[in-house]
């Protein structure tokens, strides 16, 4: 499957939608690698596309990977943990707000 590097599609939600060729060379990665983290659930295409979220996760996995030394699983377990923390951090800060919500 080709793809050009300028494709890119808008979603129903008026989001930008990138190939996984685009991914992969803005990420600096390969096609195999994108779409390895794809089979794995580590990213979530939408058919043939990505968000941009799913690409910045592909740059920050990579990023663990080459820094930390991380093995792909580590990696997306800390940027799964690092995204629950924020969520808890969001919804205490709420509550810290709203003292009644508790």
């Amino acid at each position: 499957m080709t793809f050009s590097l300028s494709k890119t599609v808008v979603s129903l939600e008026g989001e930008q939608l990138y190939t996984f060729e685009y991914a992969a060379s803005i990420t600096e990665t390969s096609m195999s690698i994108v779409q390895v983290y794809v089979e794995l659930g580590v990213i979530e295409p939408i058919g043939d596309l990505l968000h941009s979220r799913a690409i910045a996760r592909i740059a920050q996995i990579q990023r663990l990977r080459q820094d930390l030394g991380l093995n792909l699983v580590g990696a997306a377990m800390v940027l799964d943990m690092a995204t629950e923390i924020a969520q808890l951090r969001a919804q205490l800060k709420v509550y810290q707000s709203h003292p009644s919500a508790i």
